[in-house]
């Protein structure tokens, strides 16, 4: 049953209210799961005794929330611990920089702690920065992508830590995805960069703290072998837990992923970035629609291909926008200022979803239509496309003409063998 406003409870009459308050036991409380309680808020109401007598440095932005606090703000605040330093990834410590824009080092206002960049001149953190630290601790909330930098930053942080000596502590967050959901391209180790640092699909299915366990275990970086990792782990998140079950509020880790459904759709809608169109940015919709630079009747055409597949989960349709300048998401959005005529994918059905598959359908019909309107140069930067995809085979089979389902099964056995080798690293 719904469970009625406390506003509306107090204008019950009181004989009411009593059968509205039997009800509620057997109804609302019984349908009502409990929160899903990050790593953090675990910690804090442990009275932060995993880092009991030490001295962090702190790798976190504004989604590292306990409760109503920060977590800046809680560990500056504990007598048991010191805090003693702060590391901003991609996005900044307030998450308002833009994708790809150089980060400042400074000083937090509040606490008076030093603010290093780890998207600055540096991606890692320095010897002298960690110097008089006991331990770095890592809470930021990813996006369950691997091309989402936060969790390259998470183990170049893990090989820092290892070098200099240092405990290295993750406080573990949902995948928004949720953690069954694994499919995409796994990266082919020459093609790792900062997009993408470790041979996992697409979407893994995994969170931060399993993943610094498979990270550490199976070698996927170098030096790790003596590092002292703790994970911190939620309590109450099951793997078949997409963000709407944790009963959480959505915290946008960037400024293109304003809502969890942009962060459902981000793992396939991503490769727009390497291909001449608009992706959303400069738009109340980043990857939730893309702009085609042709005209509206191909914009048509490409929806009428994409309907005709019924693909689970979505609905798509012809919209047409204009992209315009946002200081913080999108300064200098592609195709600024110009009508662009294109398609809008909207979930109908998160639990049949399948994000990345759904990526592959929309630029495969895309593809397919830019070879009619003679567009040769439609993967107009190869090099972040194939970063993107973490290999070359994805465009191969576009230029060789391939269906987008072919493009699929072309990952099969390399995400079985993923999930073979991920599964001893999994909390829950």
């Amino acid at each position: 049953m719904t469970c009625l406003p406390l506003s509306l409870r107090w204008s019950l009459p009181s004989s009411v209210l009593g059968l509205f308050l039997v009800l509620s036991i057997a109804g609302c409380g019984a349908n009502s799961p409990p929160s899903v309680r990050s790593g953090a808020e675990v910690l804090a109401a442990n009275d932060f005794a995993a880092l009991d007598g030490e001295r962090v440095g702190l790798i976190v932005n504004h989604t590292a929330q306990v409760d109503t606090a920060h977590l800046i703000d809680r560990i500056d605040r504990a007598p048991n611990v010191e805090l003693g330093a702060l590391f901003g990834p991609e996005h900044g410590l307030r998450g308002t920089a833009g994708a790809g824009e150089k980060v400042n080092d400074g000083r937090d206002d509040r606490t008076g702690a030093p603010i290093y960049s780890l998207y600055g001149d540096s991606r890692t953190p320095t010897p002298g920065e960690m110097e008089g630290l006991d331990a770095l601790v890592f809470d930021v909330q990813d996006v369950g992508a691997r091309f989402y930098t936060y969790i390259t930053t998470m183990g170049l942080a893990m090989q820092a830590a290892a070098d200099a000596g240092l405990r290295f502590v993750v406080l573990d967050r949902p995948n928004p995805l949720g953690g069954n959901y694994v499919s995409g391209f796994v990266l082919e180790p020459e093609h790792k960069t900062f997009v993408g640092r470790y041979p996992i699909p697409i979407a893994h299915g995994m969170t931060v703290g399993e993943l610094a366990r498979m990270i550490k275990g199976e070698g996927l970086l170098p030096g790790l072998d003596d590092l002292d990792l703790t994970v911190v782990s939620m309590e109450n998140w099951t793997r078949d837990m997409q963000w709407p079950d944790t009963n959480r509020e959505w915290t946008p880790p960037s400024p293109n992923i304003p809502t969890w459904e942009t962060a459902l759709l981000y793992s396939g809608m991503c490769f727009y970035e390497g291909v001449r169109v608009n992706e959303g940015r400069g738009t109340d919709h980043p990857f939730l629609q893309i702009g085609l630079p042709w005209s509206q009747e191909a914009a048509h055409s490409v929806v009428d291909t994409l309907q005709a597949r019924s693909l689970p989960g979505v609905a798509i349709d012809t919209t047409s926008f204009t992209p315009e300048s946002r200081p913080q998401a999108a300064p200098s959005p592609r195709f600024e200022g110009e009508q662009m005529h294109g398609f809008r994918v909207q979930v109908t059905d998160r639990t049949t979803i399948q994000p990345v598959e759904v990526g592959i359908h929309t630029l495969q019909a895309s593809y397919q239509q830019a070879q009619v309107e003679g567009d040769t140069s439609f993967i107009s930067r190869p090099d972040h496309f194939t970063r993107l995809a973490g290999t070359t085979r994805l465009r191969t089979l576009l230029e060789e003409g391939a269906s987008a389902q072919t493009i699929i099964e072309s990952w099969a056995d390399d995400v079985q063998q993923f999930r073979n080798q991920r599964s001893s690293y999994l909390l829950y």
